[in-house]
């Protein structure tokens, strides 16, 4: 099983990447996301845990989300390898994704990073914003979730550097380029399906 994690800020283009990835390798996309909301929605033990959390404002626990991703791998055993998208987003949660994935007698095998100078970034929201109408997608609140996302982000990419695993693609060519790039790294582990 090939267990593969996609970073980028915002506007990095991970949205097509994950699907480009999803559709040539037969990944599974695991987004923390779309987890937490099928949980609640199907009233799960876990879901209804989260759902507390939620309905406070307050972010779900790591352990309920680990406990997600956990349930989502036990049910797909026969799954080609995951895509993992949102997560892990602290140095904490990638040590408890490892050691979930260590007991399941699984790893991550790759981390690959888009790396997006933030003029691209920001001119990329911007236009975004423009056609999608997304809140968030004002020149104030991109640059501010830039930061953050670096804030947080940079010790998990440290995390994974340090174990071999990281490798950082240019990610400001067009959406085909970027995914070549992508795919010569996955490759050195898995060919597409």
């Amino acid at each position: 099983m090939f267990n593969l994690i996609l970073f980028g800020p915002p506007g990095s283009g991970k949205g097509p990447q994950s699907a480009n990835i999803v559709s040539a390798y037969k990944l599974l996309h695991i987004s923390t996301g779309d987890i937490l909301r099928s949980e609640v929605s199907r009233q799960s033990p876990l879901g209804v845990e989260a759902r507390k959390f939620m309905d406070q404002g307050l972010l779900v626990p790591d352990e309920v989300v680990i406990g997600m991703i956990s349930s989502k791998i036990d049910e797909t055993p026969d799954a080609r390898g995951f895509i993992f998208d949102g997560f892990p987003r602290t140095r904490a949660q990638a040590e408890a994704l490892d050691k979930l994935l260590e007991f399941k007698k699984l790893q991550i095998d790759l981390v690959l990073s888009l790396e997006v100078p933030e003029d691209e970034l920001i001119r990329r929201l911007i236009g975004r914003g423009a056609t999608s109408g997304r809140s968030d997608d004002t020149e104030d609140v991109i640059v501010s979730r830039i930061k953050e996302y670096h804030d947080k982000t940079a010790p998990v990419a440290d995390y994974y550097n340090a174990q071999g695993k990281l490798e950082p693609i240019k990610g400001d060519h067009s959406i085909d380029e970027t995914f070549k790039l992508l795919s010569k790294e996955i490759e050195k582990y898995l060919m597409p399906v």
